[in-house]
């Protein structure tokens, strides 16, 4: 069977989730070489390069919401409770240890 254009042409949804999930990509990987970085001008730039990406992560977040294509689910207060005395009781225990 052999492919045409449309079968390989991304929708503008498809192409904005794409590009929001390079986004996090890169946020992944300039905060590993953050942490990783063994000087301060080498993590001066990966702080800059990380700052950046967060900024055109966001711009396509929110062209995907205003769109409807992305709709967070709104925080919860007992969810948030609950991650919140989980974060805590793994402190205590790091702390005993």
């Amino acid at each position: 069977m052999k492919l045409t254009k449309m079968d390989c042409t991304l929708n503008e949804k498809d192409t904005l989730q794409d590009l929001l999930e390079s986004e996090k990509q890169l946020m992944e990987i300039y905060t590993t070489a953050l942490y990783e970085g063994s000087n301060k001008s080498v993590r001066k730039s990966f702080s800059t390069n990380l700052l950046g990406v967060a900024e055109s992560q966001y711009c396509i977040f929110t062209q995907m919401q205003s769109r409807g294509y992305y709709e967070p689910k709104p925080a919860v207060k007992a969810m948030l409770d609950e991650a919140n005395e989980t974060y805590k009781k793994q402190k205590k225990q790091l702390k005993a240890n």
